[in-house]
């Protein structure tokens, strides 16, 4: 597990930029990799790589890897599961491998098969593959979207005065702004989609003007002789491979991903919120032999907007801890914590945050990082895959079976989800992002895109499967790299077993009604029903028919803490009217929904833009 940046120059110089700048870039990523840094050097590429070892944590493992004959490099951040399949297969083809890390069969794979090697691989990962006697270059991202990349195209100076292409790429933006030809400007269409759906990456489009992330799932192919414009090496594909797990048997297959999930070289916890997923995952780490530590985080003693008591995780997650003898521990977030932690992760990540639950994850790992542990694994991925959300699906089966079907699905799902309604932007925005954001064009298009791509993308036997899979391409991809920001910050490695593309398929392959039951009047919705099946009898009654539920916190109420940092935001007013900020400011918890998204964006706007 890694953080890595990169520089690629058409110039054909050696380093392609100052190492102090590379450096600096590589060294912004500390928190990914605090226990070694890289560097690698090559005519018109330099990349650097922050190392948290995990596997095989010596020598063998330091990054950037390159091959003996010194053909090909490699910048990796991730974990395969299939390695000793693949060490095998190459180890038959002449290839000698001299360790036990996957990051040394990731860099002969891409030797031997080139970009199909992808194909091959089952695991999280994000890297950047050099061919240095082909001069070309790879970006590529797991098909889920667990890891984060992302890269700039542009004009560089780099260690002389003449100005060439080149294109600048890292594990996380900020690293990337370190470079000092990368411009740091708010994309006013990126912040307009942000105020909408609370997501800092849509697509390849970020908050920032002109960088972009990597797709899950994608491969960009950059040619260091054609002027570096990125083509896709390997097409993307939203279709999951339906035969790829060697099983029918969900509990047997949940199993055997939680024992690849579980190779470590360091000590490994399971996240436990009491609900059925992360309570499937704890009981197989159990099953599996696992020494287990849980850990749990939460508002104790705390109410919701609605009056609802915060405090049910750890009063479930003791449950099954007990049940499963865990080690067990909990991490208290109170108002003071979230007010503090808040902004402090806002500057350190250099983003706004998505979900208040951020601050949660954050807080629980910052607690097994201190006890020791270094891998964590969660339950996130089960919603998405096996139907784990009854109100959006019930919207949707709404949706589907109304006479108005003139409204695009796609629009629907966007409409129905927002936090700053669409009608409400030309209000919002500041008078000079109004126009620039083109009234959310490319977002409705985007998502009207999408959702058309997933209907086409697997069986349909039944009109919710596109919805389901629309959820985890969107939610999904979005609570992955919630996990991963927030847990990295602490230099925590986090493993989601559920989001897995074995489990994926087998997801995929499964009817609606095995995932998914329609609630009528005179019955109620019934959620990832094979999942809860599939654990009865093993786990307690009160947990496997537990409604949904994740770390939750009180925030509705908590955002008035900040409202303040929106009135007194210099920053904030480079992308926010006047008018909005006032209104929501003198009721933040009435208004909670436009709360949330503008008084992040004011942290944010205070953190690149301090004057505005």
């Amino acid at each position: 597990m890694c953080g890595f940046v990169g520089i690629a120059s058409t110039a054909g110089r050696t380093p392609a930029a100052p190492r102090a700048c590379v450096e600096r870039m590589r060294d912004a990523l500390t928190h990914r990799g605090p226990d070694d840094a890289g560097l690698f050097e090559a005519p018109g590429l330099s990349l650097g790589s922050r190392r948290l070892a995990v596997r095989d944590t010596g020598l063998a493992g330091h990054q950037p890897m390159v091959t003996p004959a010194g053909r090909h490099a490699l910048a990796y951040n991730g974990e395969l599961y299939n390695d000793d399949e693949l060490r095998t297969e190459l180890e038959g083809l002449g290839h000698t491998l001299t360790g036990t890390c996957d990051t040394e069969v990731l860099l002969h794979a891409l030797a031997a098969w080139g970009v199909d090697a992808i194909g091959r691989l089952r695991g999280m990962y994000a890297f950047a593959w050099a061919g240095l006697t082909t001069r070309t270059l790879t970006l590529a991202r797991d098909p889920l979207g667990i890891k984060p990349l992302y890269w700039c195209r542009g004009p560089l100076a780099g260690a002389a005065p003449v100005i060439e292409p080149g294109v600048v790429f890292g594990s996380e933006i900020h690293a990337i702004l370190e470079h000092p030809d990368v411009p740091c400007r708010p994309d006013p269409i990126g912040v307009s989609a942000y105020l909408t759906t609370i997501r800092t990456v849509i697509e390849d489009r970020t908050l920032f003007e002109g960088i972009h992330a990597v797709r899950p799932g994608e491969a960009l192919a950059f040619d260091f002789d054609g002027g570096l414009r990125p083509t896709q090496a390997r097409p993307r594909t939203l279709r999951l491979a339906t035969a790829s797990t060697p099983t029918t048997d969900l509990r047997e297959a949940v199993l055997e991903s939680v024992r690849v999930h579980l190779r470590s070289d360091v000590p490994v916890c399971c996240l436990l919120s009491g609900g059925l997923d992360s309570s499937a995952i704890a009981w197989c780490a159990r099953e599996l032999g696992a020494d287990l530590r849980t850990y749990c985080a939460g508002a104790p003693g705390e109410a919701d907007i609605a009056g609802v008591p915060q405090s049910d995780d750890f009063r479930y997650a003791r449950l099954i801890a007990e049940h499963l003898g865990a080690d067990h521990t909990e991490a208290p977030v109170t108002r003071e914590r979230f007010a503090s932690q808040w902004p402090e992760l806002v500057h350190a990540l250099g983003t706004p945050l998505s979900t208040p639950n951020e601050v949660a994850i954050h807080e629980v790992a910052l607690r097994l990082r201190g006890q020791g542990d270094v891998v964590a694994l969660s339950g996130e991925g089960a919603d998405e895959l096996f139907g784990g959300y009854e109100a959006p699906l019930m919207s949707a089966a709404a949706f589907h079976a109304s006479e108005d079907r003139s409204m695009d699905p796609g629009h629907f799902q966007l409409l129905s989800h927002a936090w700053v309604g669409l009608e409400h932007k030309p209000a919002a925005l500041a008078e000079e992002l109004v126009g620039p954001a083109e009234g959310d064009a490319w977002l409705t298009e985007t998502y009207s895109h999408l959702f058309q791509q997933v209907a086409d993308a697997g069986p349909n036997d039944d009109p919710l499967q596109a919805p389901l899979r629309f959820h985890r391409l969107i939610n999904l991809t979005g609570l992955l790299q919630r996990l991963d920001t927030s847990m990295m910050r602490t230099s925590v490695e986090g493993r989601t077993p559920f989001a897995d593309v074995r489990i994926a398929g087998l997801a995929e392959s499964l009817p609606m009604s095995a995932k998914f039951r329609r609630g009528t009047e005179g019955s109620p919705a019934g959620t990832k029903l094979s999942l809860r099946q599939a654990f009865e009898g093993v786990l307690p009654t009160e947990v496997t028919q537990r409604p949904k539920a994740s770390f939750p916190l009180p925030f509705q109420r908590w955002v008035a803490d900040h409202a303040a940092t929106l009135q007194r935001s210099k920053g904030a007013r480079r992308l926010l009217s006047e008018a909005a900020i006032q209104t929501v400011a003198q009721q933040p918890e009435r208004a909670w929904q436009f709360a949330w998204p503008m008084i992040n964006l004011a942290m944010w706007a205070d953190r690149w833009w301090p004057d505005g």
